[in-house]
């Protein structure tokens, strides 16, 4: 095998964004020869924008079983997310997913179990780990030179949206169709990477406002509060309604803080470990010293396009992935535990009772509401 053969299930706002990439050459080692969407609109696009050579399905399960194809991508609605991924296994197909994995744990733990016994490449589209800033603080992290983490804090706020955003499809933002809001949608990135580079709290409290600044039933307003085995401690702030909106992500450790903003790090490192020098220092005062310098990084960010690379490479000659399908459930864990102490009222400990978190988003599920259905496609370049 020259290329990966890749089809895509799904071509709305990050399916055409991909299927885009793929047909400009941008992933060498992968060819799109099939795409597949249940819209005709989207089919139409399909036929006006893409080479001949690309085959258009109205049904996934065709595209699944036409032989056209290696892998599979899909960008569906995230409930769709395991079904999908495990029937594509069952034919003998390599899957990315996008993000989320799924809507809730136990969904995604059948999916992982069923990737395991596939034998099947599975990955995840989680693009901001290709990320040359927030690659170097899980290296500065995990080697351990700044010593255990004692606070985390993430201000994430520049996801803004719009009420025609929210409006653009009768699934989204709603419980029965996405699943939830801006945990499910736009965090999962953002809750990958606080577990991957900080590892998983044990314990969370979180405060999930739904439809605070929206037309919507879901959340777009959350702050949580972070419990770490280690005594660590953090807080999770994020929302879709602040313009401007501020990504600030800082890591205080025994030796030092990490400060991700505005694409640059800082490390601002103590010559002597703060737990040391609170032992050991004679003034009630004092302080210790501190420097202050920006981290130097490869600068390389490929995003989607380097999730997608990795993944032909994996596939072709089992180079490391991006991201590991299994750890897609990760994340979820972090927004499932928001979610279930928001809708409990009280702090959730990790793991929770899945079935208890089931039960209480299917209450949700059954009094969802139905919007009409609207057809809209936004470009989603430099919106990640």
């Amino acid at each position: 095998m020259e290329k990966v053969r890749l089809g895509i299930i799904g071509i709305g706002n990050m399916g055409t964004n991909h299927a885009k990439s793929l047909v400009e050459g941008k992933v060498p080692e992968m060819e799109l020869t099939a795409v597949a969407d249940r819209k005709e609109s989207r089919r139409t696009w399909c036929r006006e924008n893409l080479p001949e050579t690309v085959r258009i399905f109205d049904d996934a399960g065709e595209l699944m079983t036409s032989g056209l194809c290696d892998a599979v991508l899909l960008s569906i609605p995230h409930y769709q997310h395991p079904e999908l991924s495990m029937a594509a296994m069952d034919h003998g197909l390599h899957v990315m997913c996008e993000k989320p994995a799924g809507v809730y744990t136990k969904q995604v733990r059948e999916m992982n179990e069923h990737a395991a016994k596939s034998g099947k490449v599975f990955a995840m589209m989680f693009n901001q780990r290709t990320n040359c800033v927030y690659r170097k603080m899980h290296e500065l992290v995990k080697g351990g030179e700044l010593g255990a983490i004692k606070r985390v804090n993430w201000i994430i706020t520049d996801w803004y949206r719009t009420q025609s955003y929210y409006d653009s499809g009768d699934w989204r933002a709603t419980w029965d169709g996405e699943g939830g809001g801006v945990l499910l949608n736009q965090c999962p990135h953002n809750l990958d990477l606080i577990q991957w580079i900080c590892g998983m709290p044990s314990r969370v409290q979180a405060f999930c406002h739904n439809g605070k600044w929206h037309d919507i039933e879901v959340e777009d307003d959350v702050t949580a509060y972070l419990e770490y085995p280690n005594g660590a401690t953090g807080v999770f702030i994020t929302t879709t309604a602040d313009a401007p909106g501020t990504n600030r992500f800082e890591i205080t450790l025994e030796k030092g803080k990490l400060v991700c903003e505005n694409d640059r790090l800082i490390l601002h490192k103590l010559a002597v470990s703060e737990r040391e020098f609170c032992k050991t220092a004679k003034g009630g005062f004092d302080k210790p010293e501190c420097s202050e310098a920006v981290v130097e990084t490869d600068g390389l960010n490929e995003q989607h396009v380097g999730v997608l690379k990795a993944f032909a490479g994996k596939i072709l000659r089992d180079t490391p992935l991006i991201a590991r399908g299994e750890e897609g459930i990760n994340g979820l864990t972090l927004s499932n535990a928001m979610h279930l102490s928001s809708w409990l009222g009280h702090p959730v400990e990790i793991p929770f009772d899945e079935d208890l978190f089931l039960k209480e988003l299917n209450k949700r599920r059954a009094a969802s509401r139905k919007k009409e259905t609207v057809d809209v496609v936004f470009d989603t370049s430099g919106t990640y």
